[in-house]
């Protein structure tokens, strides 16, 4: 922030201090809430992940990815979330599961992880956002 911009902070009113400090206390919690629920996202995929090499299962599951993908971006349109931006972040996501699901299969020996599936969470999202 520059000078300028701390002076005009400093000259807030305090009613709208106030609630800037309401709303971001706010976001603060939902992006606690977020963080919880990606954890609890991610116990369950190492679940799947731990599965599949147990069975020597692919890490990616490209039918199942491709309707999850469907099925979030409709989720985020009806929350009047922007549907490219959500496939972004589940993109991310997708890739991540899969760089785990890859590695469980590595760990267990099997090699079902390797050169296989969209892990780079490019193109046209059909990662493993379905974490199976």
């Amino acid at each position: 922030m520059s000078t300028s911009e701390n002076d005009a902070a400093r000259h807030i009113d305090a009613s709208v201090r106030a609630e800037l400090d309401r709303l971001r206390e706010s976001i603060d919690n939902i992006d606690a809430a977020v963080v919880h629920m990606l954890a609890e996202r991610f116990k369950a995929t190492q679940q799947v992940g731990r599965l599949k090499a147990d069975h020597q299962l692919p890490p990616a599951d490209p039918a199942r990815e491709t309707r999850q993908i469907a099925r979030l971006r409709q989720l985020a349109q009806s929350a009047n979330l922007d549907p490219a931006f959500a496939e972004k972040l589940l993109n991310f996501i997708i890739a991540e599961v899969i760089r785990h699901h890859e590695r469980i299969a590595e760990e267990a020996g099997n090699g079902a992880g390797s050169g296989t599936g969209s892990g780079s969470g490019s193109g046209s999202g059909n990662g493993a956002f379905a974490g199976a």
